[in-house]
């Protein structure tokens, strides 16, 4: 399975600043970013981690972050969904398919399925 993405809630935990990794400030930053942007009324997404299953190269995932403003200008775009996982879900398709096609690759075989995961609020993990 290939999880695209997961989202995820901001850390709730401070972590003393002796004690961050480059990681922790980078997400920091990223936090940062998406305040602002949602403060000026900017859509803002951003890829939070990749992951590779390392038994098997082909299965992964994507975690993603977003603020309602990107949710908002997919809705405009035509993007649909219940949730605003599924229609991050049919941006993200949008994406690899556009790759997909500048590669060469053929994007009218079947891409399989995709399963969203409900994790707590505001998380879930699609796979």
């Amino acid at each position: 399975m290939f999880n695209f993405w997961k989202k995820l809630k901001p850390n709730q935990e401070e972590v003393p600043a002796e004690e961050k990794t480059s990681e922790d400030v980078r997400r920091e930053t990223l936090e940062q970013e998406k305040a602002e942007a949602t403060r000026k009324g900017e859509p803002w997404v951003a890829v939070l981690d990749t992951q590779v299953n390392p038994e098997n190269i082909r299965n992964g995932f994507f975690e993603l972050d977003w603020n309602n403003e990107f949710i908002e200008r997919l809705l405009d775009a035509g993007y649909k969904g219940e949730t605003n996982e599924e229609i991050v879900d049919a941006w993200f398709r949008t994406i690899v398919t556009q790759m997909l096609a500048e590669e060469g690759v053929d994007t009218e075989r079947g891409m399989g399925y995709i399963n969203v995961n409900p994790l707590d609020e505001g998380r879930s993990e699609v796979s």
